[in-house]
């Protein structure tokens, strides 16, 4: 019942490329599952695309700082491509906030120039944990949703 509600979909690349970025595989695999309920045809009104409901623009720049030479826009929807981009991505955030997975989903949902001027404004350090002083709402529970269903992957799957 449990697998049921927390499902593993694409196990092989959420593995693969959570290994390769140095990423938990169950933080990936909770991200996927609050962002699109492993739905590869999902897309938001903001325009986010795919598994991991990464923003064209944003996925871009991921393909330009991988130097992934074949990436178009298009390519978004592809599974491989879209998990690939994502992990990739939540490892760049993990670094840019010294490895705090608050912020670090912080950025992910909201962006990073948000988590940013919350960082200055607020004066949040790096062991910033306090995820009720989020501004925004929307970014606070997914924040808490994302962490709750990483720690329930760690427990019905072995990483």
């Amino acid at each position: 019942m449990r697998k049921f509600v927390y499902p593993l979909q694409y196990d092989y690349m959420v593995r693969q490329y959570s290994y390769e970025d140095g990423v938990d595989p169950a933080l990936v695999a909770a991200v996927i599952l609050v962002e699109s309920k492993f739905n590869e045809s999902a897309s938001s009104h903001r325009g986010a695309v795919g598994l991991m409901q990464i923003m064209p623009d944003t996925a871009s720049w991921i393909a330009q700082q991988m130097q992934m030479t074949e990436y178009t826009p298009d390519k978004l929807n592809n599974v491989r491509i879209n998990i690939r981009l994502g992990t990739w991505y939540l490892a760049y955030l993990l670094k840019e906030y010294d490895g705090n997975k608050v912020l670090a989903l912080a950025a992910y949902n909201a962006g990073r120039g948000y988590v940013d001027s919350w960082i200055e404004k607020y004066d949040w350090k790096k062991d910033f944990s306090e995820i009720e002083k989020i501004p925004f709402t929307e970014t606070r529970e997914y924040v808490k949703i994302v962490l709750l269903n990483e720690q329930q992957y760690k427990s019905l799957y072995s990483f």
